[in-house]
């Protein structure tokens, strides 16, 4: 089993979750607070609109708009959450949660991808590769090899794949681009966008149904998020291409992490800075040890030990000590008192 999850964008009832001092499990709900059950589960995933766990007898249960479903009792050995889908392994059987409704998408497979909207996997039954997305199935690959998809990214909307032939693939929003007829060197997958760097070394995207070239040569660095690029050239300057157009930050090589729609960066001056939505945003005069971007979202503690939080375009110092803190999607979730939790969302403290 192959497993590649990525994030898309957007602004979807948040959720969080943890085991209080009670040991029951408990979900935060866009500010509301639910029991979810009254034993600590055995596992537990957060999605954008889901939360599936194992319950306290293995039973699988899903969360999902303010109520929680059971599935099935202690059939489930694997499961995983993303924004809007929960892909679960009854044995080899694939299975899709999606908008509250469940489908069998193989009775046999190894071999899956799951992002935000869409799923890659083996039809074992058929040797055939399929994806599924928006509801429907749709196949991509029936090669009769034993792997007729070699490398494989998923990523929100957008699947990238290499083919046995080495032919480089994209299947976007319903639609396969047969991108490149030679090897590519590397690849990576965001909404709307796969960055790869082809045959010939030039430095590419593929950005909603349209092909860019932004260099002639590879870069030294580059990752790929919602709708943008953020590189390093082969002669030094770093870059962000966004809303079809390459932004130049300046002379030099920086440490710096892309998540979703966020680009946090150690500038020239060391400073903690970021590139959100076409806007450069100062944040510290330090660049952190310990940084977590999402969505629309940084988080990070400062030297005077303040868990300070980026969302939006908005800077807020959240609390002051605390040690124990995940920024999940854009919801802040932390602890001061082992077991006791709050939340921090849209500036406000639950």
């Amino acid at each position: 089993m192959w497993l590649l999850c990525g994030s898309a964008s957007g602004w979807a009832q948040p959720l969080s979750a943890y085991v209080d001092i009670q040991r029951q499990f408990q979900v935060w709900d866009a500010g509301m607070l639910r029991k979810a059950d009254y034993l600590q589960p055995v596992e537990y995933k957060i999605g954008r609109t889901t939360i599936p766990f194992l319950d306290n007898s293995r039973s699988f249960k899903i969360y999902y708009r303010g109520g929680v479903q059971k599935i099935n009792d202690g059939f489930t050995q694997q499961f995983f959450t993303t924004d809007n889908l929960i892909a679960f392994l009854n044995a080899k059987s694939l299975n899709v949660f999606d908008r509250g409704t469940i489908k069998n998408l193989s009775i046999l497979c190894d071999q899956y991808y799951v992002g935000d909207s869409i799923v890659l996997f083996k039809d074992g039954v058929r040797s055939e590769y399929k994806v599924y997305y928006d509801g429907q199935i749709t196949p991509v690959e029936n090669f009769l090899a034993q792997d007729a998809i070699t490398t494989a990214q998923v990523s929100d909307n957008v699947a990238a794949y290499v083919n046995f032939a080495n032919q480089f693939r994209i299947f976007w929003t319903g639609q396969l681009f047969k991108q490149e007829d030679y090897a590519v060197q590397s690849f990576g997958v965001g909404r709307n966008t796969v960055a790869y760097i082809d045959a010939n070394r030039r430095f590419r995207v593929f950005h909603a149904g349209q092909t860019f070239t932004l260099d002639t040569y590879a870069p030294q660095s580059y990752t790929t998020g919602d709708n943008l690029v953020a590189f390093t050239t082969s002669d030094g300057y770093f870059k962000i291409f966004y809303g079809d157009s390459i932004r130049t930050i300046g002379f030099f090589q920086p440490e710096y992490i892309v998540g979703d729609n966020v680009v946090a960066y150690k500038d020239a001056g060391g400073y903690l800075r970021v590139f959100y939505k076409g806007e450069l945003y100062t944040l510290d005069t330090y660049f952190p040890d310990k940084i977590s971007v999402s969505y629309n979202s940084l988080a990070y503690v400062n030297r005077t030990n303040t868990l300070r939080m980026f969302f939006d375009g908005e800077i807020y110092d959240v609390t002051s000590g605390s040690d124990d803190w995940q920024l999940q999607y854009d919801v802040l979730r932390y602890s001061m008192i082992p077991n006791v939790y709050r939340v921090f969302w849209k500036g406000e403290d639950y």
